[in-house]
């Protein structure tokens, strides 16, 4: 694995490099990890690498290791870079012959969106997307419970995703994180929905296997002098005909990263919930509640293949970013043995949820500033 920003003062690179390194199949082997080439040399060092293999920008760095002999270059690289960024550095990426794994949102609009993955498709190279949350065993296990069925009709989705930490100018305190995500040159249309509320989105899609094709929303930025929303509501019809209530925010004060999610059929219902993601419980009209609970042998294939520790010992966050890591390298390696990837790796996020994200954050702001109720969800 190579990698494109992430170097000191940034948080997710480190996030990423944990999560990559963690079952011992993927190694960091090159990076240019600031736009400032100091900065990317002095953070290279400090991750041991070679000097030869740290590079001052993506554009050099990209033509560098495809020079070298295939056993030695990078097979992939991942992006961890603000937002305005993803989209060149997968371009050059992927034109240089490299597969790409991104951090979410995939690009800085839609329009690049569309353009990368006719890139992808015209390359034919890899893709992969940090849709973290998707990682977790037992949001695999929910899928699973109800694409069996075992809900009846899925009629009502609730997905919440509410932090505090942008309560207050942050931005104006030379929080770096804060920066960035509150300045539409770096981050996009959207602060909040496009930080959490995709994720959200990708959420709700993923757990109940329905689409999102029309969308009600309310975005607001609270903060005085704020030109990104820092929160919003937001009305769902899916295209299994179930409806649905999502809510981001960062600005309510005193939460963490408390997403969760709230799927109800006509037969029973479900709630997971990201600060307790080791149980997921089942609910019923006839009989007690079920509580679930990572690593128990009674859950499905797909929960067992991402879950490395005996029930009880807690699995969370980095492990979940670990997952989507390992089914990334799988399909590198079914790439190069020239076979089909297996399930695991198979349920890596790719190009389409880097689409259906870049429509959701912008029809989401489009919806808010217009007088029209319903908007709907442009398959492209």
């Amino acid at each position: 694995m190579g990698m494109v920003g992430g170097g000191e003062g940034a948080f997710i690179g480190a996030v990423h490099r944990m999560a990559a390194a963690l079952d011992g199949e993927i190694e960091l082997v090159c990076g240019a990890f600031s736009a400032d080439a100091d900065r990317s040399t002095r953070s290279g060092a400090a991750l041991h690498l070679p000097a030869e293999r740290v590079y001052g920008d993506y554009q050099a760095m990209m033509v560098a290791e495809a020079a070298l002999p295939a056993e030695q270059r990078m097979q992939f690289v991942a992006i961890v870079t603000p937002n305005h960024l993803h989209f060149p550095v997968a371009e050059a990426a992927l034109r240089a012959g490299f597969h790409v794994m991104s951090d979410k949102p995939a690009t800085f609009n839609l329009a690049e969106a569309l353009q990368l993955r006719e890139l992808v498709q015209e390359t034919g190279l890899l893709y992969g997307l940090t849709h973290t949350y998707t990682g977790y065993p037992l949001v695999k296990e929910a899928r699973e419970r109800i694409q069996s069925g075992e809900l009846g009709r899925i009629r009502r989705v609730v997905v919440e995703y509410p932090q505090g930490w942008l309560a207050d100018r942050q931005e104006d305190e030379d929080n770096k994180q804060a920066a960035w995500r509150l300045d539409p040159a770096r981050a996009g249309v959207s602060s909040c929905m496009g930080d959490i509320g995709v994720h959200a989105a990708n959420l709700a899609e993923y757990v109940t296997g329905q689409k999102i094709i029309e969308l009600c929303a309310d975005l607001s930025a609270f903060v005085e002098g704020r030109e990104l929303d820092d929160d919003g509501s937001i009305l769902l019809r899916f295209d299994g005909g179930a409806k649905g209530i999502l809510f981001a925010s960062q600005l309510c004060v005193g939460e963490e990263n408390a997403l969760n999610i709230r799927v109800y059929g006509d037969k029973g219902g479900l709630e997971w919930h990201q600060q307790e993601p080791n149980t997921l419980w089942l609910k019923w009209a006839d009989r007690p509640a079920e509580m679930l609970r990572t690593g128990a042998g009674y859950l499905g294939p797909l929960a067992a293949a991402n879950t490395r520790t005996p029930g009880g010992h807690p699995e969370g966050y980095l492990e979940a970013f670990a997952n989507l890591y390992m089914a990334f390298a799988g399909l590198v390696r079914a790439r190069e043995k020239g076979v089909a990837p297996d399930e695991r790796a198979a349920d890596c996020p790719g190009i389409e949820e880097a689409v259906r994200g870049m429509t959701f954050i912008e029809l989401a702001v489009a919806a808010s500033a217009s007088d029209t109720k319903w908007h709907v969800f442009d398959q492209h």
